[in-house]
């Protein structure tokens, strides 16, 4: 779609929004930026624009007879494409486009994209380190913290855009075709938005849509969910398929053994790495080597390119990040873990009894497999948020009961450091989104280790 002159309605005008905002006002389209919070303040928002760019704004609730005047909507990640409103300009037939959408169609180079559950910070970021030591202009977006908008239009045919790509942000594509995509894996996650398992598995798998047999999938052997969609991919011949495992040696792909990652190819087997020689620890990252490796090898970049950039690799921030050590108990950040699965990547790679902050937003989770996980590391339960008397009372069903309540999260910090003792961790890892209490995950990490660092010794 040519954009100049065109008026596009940009729903959430958060940094997404924002991003997608500036864009379009670069392509000379007519831009309303839309939001449902009535208190915005248009000056503030207007010095994140591009300057001189004076967009229509408005605030609260949408006019509907102004949707008869729009060529296109473009949403917000956070913004539900099942909405009154939206569903409104849809039965208009009006494009509704998604962030991710708009940059790929303005934007040029090859693409490589990561989406699943867990793990795609953390392969996004590997990733792109490994391009950046072989390929000279590399763009790594998506939650990671550089919108895809705010950087599409200065790619070249030379550019690699490596995107971190959300079930959200897959509700809304049209055209998005990466060269390489990768699920990582498949687990209860944002029902709230997507309402069923059925739904939010068919919108992960959306990544391949427009993907050919020039293209790969690389998928997680041992998730039942993404074994049985790369043997649907592979008998439709819809796009070639690369299976990683933790579990198994695997003829074709690349797996974990003893201690090493093999990549197994046309009947030749190499080792990439040994994992006493990466930074990262735990089998789940191991499991973000593999998606990365994959990915890299399959768009031509060495093993020995690769293999630099793995052992190099130091993880990401709020990721099981260490963050110091007070009185003899060392405290760590997994303000990432937004969902049960990733709180127990968290408890599995504690090597010490554990104080455990959780709780937070209610994304309608399950809480019992992450209480079992607990495995006898847990010390103390230490709860906060909207859900944390959902938790607490799964807890004691499941026969935990050392659990305390906070009110808040500096609350929680200072009842850890009361009750921890010397050669214990205490560990933020929430099992919940941290939208109750605050704007981001990466807002809750931060303020948790300002709260740490302020402990006295």
């Amino acid at each position: 779609m040519d954009l100049k002159g065109k008026k596009v309605l940009v729903f959430g005008a958060g940094k997404s929004g924002i991003g997608a905002a500036g864009l379009l006002l670069r392509k000379q389209a007519e831009v309303i930026l839309y939001d449902g919070n009535a208190k915005q303040d248009p000056e503030k928002l207007k010095e994140k624009l591009p300057e001189d760019s004076s967009p229509e704004m408005i605030f609260g609730e949408f006019p509907e007879q102004r949707i008869g005047e729009l060529d296109l909507t473009v949403l917000s990640p956070g913004v539900p494409a099942d909405l009154p409103e939206v569903q409104k300009i849809k039965e208009k037939g009006i494009p509704v486009w998604g962030e991710v959408e708009l940059a790929y169609q303005v934007g040029n180079g090859q693409v490589l994209a990561i989406t699943g559950t867990n793990g795609k910070t953390t392969t996004t970021s590997l990733l792109g380190e490994i391009m950046k030591n072989c390929r000279e202009d590399v763009q790594v977006v998506g939650n990671i913290g550089t919108a895809y908008t705010s950087v599409a239009l200065d790619t070249t045919e030379k550019t690699v855009t490596v995107a971190e790509v959300s079930s959200f942000q897959l509700e809304t594509i049209e055209t998005f075709h990466p060269r390489a995509s990768a699920i990582t894996n498949i687990t209860e996650d944002h029902l709230n938005r997507h309402h069923t398992m059925d739904e939010y598995i068919r919108v992960k798998e959306r990544i391949t849509e427009n993907q050919t047999m020039d293209d790969v999938c690389v998928l997680n052997y041992e998730d039942e969910i993404l074994r049985a969609f790369g043997e649907k991919l592979i008998r439709e011949q819809k796009v070639r398929v690369f299976f990683f495992s933790s579990q198994r040696e695997l003829e074709e792909g690349i797996y974990y053994r003893d201690g090493e990652i093999y990549l197994s190819r046309d009947g030749k087997k190499e080792l990439v790495v040994r994992t006493d020689d990466l930074k990262i620890l735990g089998l789940h990252n191991f499991e973000n080597v593999m998606t990365a490796v994959a990915m890299a090898y399959d768009v031509g970049v060495s093993l020995e390119t690769i293999r630099q950039a793995v052992c190099a690799f130091r993880g990401v921030e709020h990721r099981i990040e260490y963050v110091c050590e007070k009185n003899g108990v060392a405290y760590y950040n997994d303000s990432k873990g937004t969902n049960p699965d990733a709180a127990i990547k968290g408890i599995q790679a504690m090597n010490r009894p554990t104080l455990l902050i959780g709780g937070g937003f209610d994304k309608q989770s399950t809480y019992e497999s992450w209480i079992r996980s607990f495995d006898g590391k847990v010390r103390y339960l230490v709860l906060i948020g909207e859900t944390k008397e959902k938790i607490a009372e799964t807890a004691r069903r499941e026969g935990f009961q050392d659990i305390l309540m906070a009110e808040n999260l500096e609350q929680a910090v200072k009842l850890c450091a009361e009750k921890a003792n010397p050669g214990d961790a205490v560990l933020l890892s929430p099992a919940c989104a941290s939208w109750d209490q605050f704007d981001s995950y990466e807002q809750r990490g931060e303020k948790f280790k300002e709260y740490v660092r302020a402990l006295k010794e």
